[in-house]
């Protein structure tokens, strides 16, 4: 059974410490103020997840990095794993913002996007 742990919360401006401790009812979550603080500390608990953003070489641009990444959290034990992968990404100009770069990225069910416009005409 894991350890009683504790967590910052990060939905609001409260930062509430949020404890989950594990019993035989299950898991307990106290000193949140909210909802949000519960699920947050919950997930973390459970499945704790990020959002990965990066860049990925781009051949056709003025840029020579596209700014990337992904379209939702990812397990965290992916997150290794995940990072290292953009190195060996290389994408065409041009490449419109949002755009999906990889479909189910790593195999973590969230795609890989473009975060901006980059192209011949689309530099900045």
């Amino acid at each position: 059974m894991n350890p009683k742990r504790e967590f910052t919360c990060i939905n609001c401006p409260l930062s509430c410490t949020v404890t989950v401790s594990p019993g035989e009812a299950g898991l307990t979550v106290s000193g949140h103020e909210c909802r949000r603080g519960e699920e947050y500390a919950l997930q973390e608990y459970t499945d704790p997840r990020r959002v990965l953003t990066g860049t990925v070489a781009v051949d056709g641009a003025a840029l020579p990095r596209l700014p990337v990444k992904t379209d939702g959290p990812i397990p965290k034990t992916l997150v290794r794993e995940a990072a290292a992968a953009l190195s060996r990404i290389k994408v065409r100009a041009p490449v419109r913002c949002g755009e999906i770069i990889v479909a189910n990225f790593a195999g973590s069910g969230s795609n890989l996007v473009a975060t901006r416009d980059l192209g011949p005409d689309l530099d900045l």
